[in-house]
């Protein structure tokens, strides 16, 4: 499989990226299922393997650990932190108190000493900069993480935190962890133009757009994708909603492009992605292995001009057709903070 730069640090990485949010109690809840999963990704080729505390709870991280005993310095480990573990206001977030607990938990669960890739999940703006990086750089300085990276950041928070980094000495962000697909080109706006100038990896999420792409959902759909966090999130996937029949509307219109290319929509969805020359890796998330083996299929996939032309007729470039699908929605915006 080709190996990306991960921006300018100098280590390479597939350029499909294996996500494992579907692995534990969220998806496949068999470990020995799993871990056959992760071990036939890593056979063909990949060697960047992303996760989560929060995924299952720690469930997802201890499977990863399980997966990569005696393989491990053949991966590059990438794992987030931030989100609520529980109901405790100090379990979450990017203070430094629950950074450094964070990273130690995660740290046992992988069953590893160090992390090459340590992500801050959300852009919080309660949270000073400074307080996390400082954290952060710690964490690099003795050696527990190789670098840094965020998940789902504003651009202006992107800008800020490079500027905090140069301007206090901390090390800086090196990635940044977007959601990014055909249905959802948000970051197309700004976002890439920024990592490309401050010459940031981008390992992109959700191809599929939350599986609107998997080639299962048609005009003729009754219901949108359908899971256990999905059930969660009616606004991204109620068909009640015009938002979300237009992103059906769309994935038929791209079944029949991905059709006349002699392609799954899998395999267009995925190789759009990585298309970007401003992608390093796409995030794949299979929950069993009949989905891994068809999104390793993209790999090998390079989409024409004429191809990409069709689908920016049908979802324009820098447009979500959803905007809750962008995964980060400014507060200020919220009711509750309007003045009015």
């Amino acid at each position: 499989m080709e190996l990306r730069p991960l921006g300018r640090t100098g280590v390479q990485v597939s350029k499909l990226c294996l996500g494992t949010m579907m692995f534990g109690e969220w998806g496949t809840k068999d470990h020995d299922e799993s871990i056959r999963i992760i071990h036939r990704a890593l056979d063909a080729g990949v060697n960047f393997v992303d996760t989560a505390d929060v995924y299952s709870q720690g469930e997802s991280e201890e499977i990863v650990g399980k997966a990569l005993k005696g393989r491990r310095d053949d991966v590059v480990l990438a794992t987030k932190f931030f989100m609520p573990f529980d109901d405790d206001p100090n379990h979450r977030g990017g203070s430094r108190r629950w950074i450094m607990r964070s990273v130690e938990d995660s740290l046992r669960r992988l069953g590893t000493d160090y992390l090459d890739l340590y992500q801050m999940h959300r852009y919080d703006p309660a949270v000073d900069l400074d307080e996390s990086l400082g954290a952060l750089t710690d964490l690099v300085r003795a050696g527990k993480v190789r670098y840094l990276g965020h998940s789902t950041f504003p651009a202006s928070a992107l800008v800020d935190a490079q500027n905090v980094a140069r301007e206090r000495g901390r090390e800086r962000f090196v990635t940044e962890q977007p959601t990014y697909s055909i249905l959802t080109r948000n970051i197309e706006n700004e976002i890439l133009t920024l990592t490309q100038r401050y010459g940031m990896g981008v390992l992109s999420y959700s191809p599929l757009a939350g599986g609107w792409l998997s080639g299962r959902y048609r005009s003729d759909s009754q219901e949108g994708p359908q899971s256990i966090a999905r059930k969660r999130l009616a606004n991204r996937f109620d068909l009640a909603l015009p938002e979300n029949q237009r992103k059906l509307a769309a994935a038929d219109a791209l079944g029949k492009v991905a059709d006349d290319a002699g392609l799954s929509l899998i395999e267009l969805a995925i190789a759009f992605v990585l298309r970007h020359p401003g992608i390093t890796a796409a995030i794949i998330g299979p929950r069993t292995m009949e989905h891994l083996e068809s999104q390793l299929a993209a790999a090998d996939v390079t989409l024409s001009a004429e191809v990409l032309d069709r689908i920016d007729e049908i979802v324009a470039p820098g447009v979500t057709l959803n905007p809750a699908d962008n995964g980060w929605v400014n507060p200020s915006l919220q009711p509750a903070a309007r003045r009015r």
